[in-house]
């Protein structure tokens, strides 16, 4: 009987031992979050999919609450042209922060790949441009939207037809 004590005391010990040194691990990288983040999006940049979901996987760990992780997940879809998936990502943020504007420009994005939702993509994104105030997203607010006009909304092609 005290043998089995014994065994499920040092179990316990043992789990509760590693589930602390995992935090404590964790809380070493909180200080290098956003420099985490940024790498995910250079490496979704230059293709290195598998290095950035890494990146962004671990963000998600150290930063549970984060939407940024998704951001770049639905960004790296969004870049293979998985529009649906992306679209579901950012969606799914941008009902946990309705406020952010970068995550509500790229469901803009999303809805401008589909001929149905262009329109719906153009004004999301038109009412991003009005708030915000930062450069990054006003540029690819803008560039997208200077896209749509010229080559998505072609009443004679479909999106992706060249």
């Amino acid at each position: 009987m005290n043998e089995v004590n014994l065994e499920e005391n040092f179990d316990q010990a043992k789990t509760s031992s590693s589930e602390s040194s995992e935090q404590e691990l964790l809380a070493e990288f909180e200080e290098d979050f956003a420099l985490l983040i940024e790498c995910g999006f250079i490496g979704a940049k230059q293709l290195d999919e598998m290095s950035s979901n890494r990146i962004f996987q671990a963000c998600q760990l150290i930063s549970p609450n984060s939407v940024a992780p998704q951001i770049g997940m639905g960004h790296i879809a969004l870049s293979k042209l998985e529009v649906k998936k992306a679209t579901d990502i950012f969606e799914k943020v941008v009902a946990l922060e309705p406020g952010n504007e970068l995550a509500t420009c790229f469901l803009g994005v999303c809805f401008l790949l589909s001929k149905d939702k262009l329109k719906k993509g153009e004004t999301l994104i038109k009412e991003v441009l009005e708030k915000t105030t930062d450069e990054t997203v006003k540029n690819l607010g803008n560039l997208c939207l200077e896209w749509s006009k010229k080559d998505l909304a072609k009443k004679s092609a479909s999106p992706f037809q060249i």
